[in-house]
């Protein structure tokens, strides 16, 4: 018996596009609504999300990256609200009381303000779970303009919000 199937059907058969429906494409701005990039946001191996981030147009530098708790990006990006906190936890990697599910290890900017790299957050999902990027409508994703210092609460010491991009459904 031989079966006909659309490309549509047979990939979704074999597993193609299930990545893809599980990944987001975050558009990052500057406060001027100048681009400096995306991010690829996919579920991570082994649980979180994986953030395959490729800037251009930032400092050089040692820099911050936050979920925030609101999908606003209005410059000077206070409308994204503070870190993306549902567990209710302190600020920081490094804190014994922390840290929020927003918080992640810091990234590198070279000399010429671009940047290719993967940050994993596996205190977060892309599902429908509290910690979800998705839950309460959405979350942002920050750049700040110094690194985090991975333990001051309640922001650690990031400095300035320089680049946001908002995370919906």
């Amino acid at each position: 018996m031989t079966r006909i199937f659309s490309i549509t059907t047979l990939a979704v058969l074999l597993g193609a596009g299930t990545a893809s429906a599980q990944m987001k494409h975050v558009d990052l701005k500057d406060a001027k609504g100048n681009s400096v990039g995306v991010a690829m946001i996919s579920p991570a191996t082994g649980g979180g999300v994986s953030i395959a981030l490729d800037l251009k147009g930032l400092p050089p530098g040692e820099h911050a990256l936050h979920f925030h708790a609101v999908p606003k990006c209005e410059a000077p990006f206070t409308s994204a609200g503070g870190h993306f906190n549902p567990a209710n936890k302190k600020h920081g990697m490094q804190n014994p009381e922390g840290p929020h599910a927003g918080d992640m290890n810091n990234f590198t900017v070279d000399a010429k303000g671009t940047a290719k790299t993967t940050i994993v957050n596996t205190k977060v999902t892309m599902g429908s779970e509290p910690n979800s990027i998705y839950a309460n409508g959405g979350t942002a994703l920050m750049i700040h303009a110094a690194a985090d210092d991975m333990k001051t609460d309640p922001a650690g010491n990031a400095g300035e919000r320089i680049a946001c991009g908002a995370i919906t459904k």
